[in-house]
């Protein structure tokens, strides 16, 4: 076993001379059979070895007489022991968590906090080989990403340093047997043989079964695993690259934008895998509920004839598509409806930040496509700066009759969730004079006039338009 563990520490450098590595020891055979190895080999790594031990209050007498153990065996080994009582019972029902996942948060929280207080390189836990087949099996029963099949990773960054697991190779029985021969007789957990949990099911009913099928289970798993963590690596570099050349972050909104044409020109596997790195940027940790099915609607979405269509994924996040523009947006439920008055002379600002200013002219001037010239008595006062409103028709300049706004957003091209918020400007009547940026309805008598309304829009970077 020792020339097993000792190859895979030097193939994965899961080690570095002169490392200070925190140990987590339950009493267990696992832990106390990696307790003792990494002792063996502190001296030729020069390794600072410190044993962390956690009572989680779940177990009364039973667990602290595990942690008393685990300060005598480091007592009589010379190793450095610092030990825990965490609360877990109060903390699983502050949060509404699971025992297993509460007991997990706390415990790794303990970690994280020692690793920082020892300055440590490393924390050395005791997974090994059944354990790795177990989450896998797990995984494949709940989950179908293919990075779930990773299974429990040999070495990943954790606090200012690495977790590392030098026995993801070694079966449980050769930890047993190695306790076994250096007469170190580890505490039970009788919660282990619950199999009312699910990984306590698969490991005693399920796991039994394929190794009677196939002896080298452990192996051909742990194989696949560092295979398919590979592989994974490199598709999540590439899918990186993807969003990077693709995909527009705009961080002051909290929105993602993305051409589809240009998403397209990329493989469904790097698709995928940026549609994931989408998700995690908006969400921070992606919500459990967000499922295969919401990434199925996804690429339905992008392969959707409709000019205009919409998803809605859990916690408010909404995916729209206009177009050839697909955006991720959270929805307020609030909305961003405008209805304001604009006075003469005057000011009205955006709910996006913009302004439009009114102010009375006594020439004509050029128009730009961000102003309006607007003839005083041809309009009835006040000025309204509103969103459309259903049935809303502008007879527009150089057009017979009148059309329906809703005809005018479609012909531009105008995505449908920005329609509701595009600003209208109306006189007191309703007669439509700008739907700005777009189209300007007739608002000056071509046999002249002396006396004008000017309108200006002033866009920001935070505008649609």
């Amino acid at each position: 076993m020792n020339h097993k563990v000792n190859s895979f520490i030097e193939k994965h450098t899961l080690l570095k001379k002169g490392s200070t590595v925190l140990i987590g020891v339950s009493g267990g055979p696992d832990s106390m059979a990696l307790l003792h190895f990494l002792h063996a080999i502190k001296q030729e790594w020069q390794l600072h070895l410190i044993a962390l031990s956690v009572d989680h209050g779940l177990r009364g007498e039973e667990s602290r007489q595990d942690i008393e153990y685990v300060k005598k065996m480091c007592g009589t080994w010379g190793i450095q022991f610092v030990g825990t009582y965490l609360d877990v019972p109060t903390y699983k029902k502050k949060t509404k968590k699971g025992t297993q996942v509460a007991a997990r948060e706390m415990r790794y929280q303990f970690f994280e906090e020692q690793m920082e207080y020892f300055n440590a390189t490393h924390l050395a836990l005791g997974h090994h080989a059944d354990d790795q087949a177990e989450t896998m099996v797990m995984r494949f029963i709940r989950e179908s990403q293919p990075k779930a099949l990773i299974g429990i990773p040999f070495k990943r960054p954790f606090s200012n340093g690495w977790i590392i697991r030098p026995f993801l190779t070694i079966k449980k029985a050769e930890l047993e047997t190695y306790c076994w021969e250096h007469n170190i007789i580890p505490r039970r957990d009788p919660s282990n043989e619950d199999s009312t949990y699910t990984r306590n099911y698969v490991r005693n009913h399920i796991l039994p079964k394929l190794v009677e099928r196939n002896p080298n289970l452990h192996t051909n798993m742990q194989r696949l695993s560092e295979s398919i963590a590979s592989d994974e690596s490199f598709l999540q570099n590439e899918a990186e690259k993807v969003v990077s050349e693709a995909v527009t972050f705009k961080k002051i909104e909290k929105e993602v934008v993305f051409n589809v044409s240009a998403f397209n020109q990329y493989a469904p596997s790097l698709q995928r895998r940026a549609f994931h790195l989408i998700l995690n940027y908006l969400y921070g940790t992606i919500p459990k509920d967000v499922s295969y099915v919401h990434e199925e609607h996804f690429f339905q979405l992008l392969l959707s004839k409709r000019a205009n269509t919409s998803l809605d994924f859990p916690m408010g996040l909404r995916v729209m598509k206009a177009y050839q523009t697909v955006l991720f947006r959270f929805e307020d439920g609030k909305g961003r409806r405008i209805h304001s008055l604009l006075p003469v002379p005057g000011k009205v600002l955006l709910p996006d930040g913009s302004t439009i200013i009114s102010t009375f002219a006594k020439a004509y001037l050029k128009e730009s496509r961000n102003s309006l010239f607007i003839d005083s008595n041809l309009v009835n006062l006040p000025l309204i700066v509103r969103s459309r409103e259903p049935g809303d028709r502008i007879v527009i300049r150089g057009l017979n009759g009148s059309k329906k706004v809703k005809d005018v957003f479609i012909d531009e091209k105008i995505p449908h969730h920005q329609r509701g918020s595009w600003p209208i400007i109306t006189d007191q009547t309703g007669n439509i004079l700008w739907i700005i940026g777009l189209k300007k309805g007739i608002t000056r008598n071509s046999k002249g006039a002396e006396n004008f309304i000017r309108l200006d829009y002033n866009k920001t970077n935070l505008a649609h338009m």
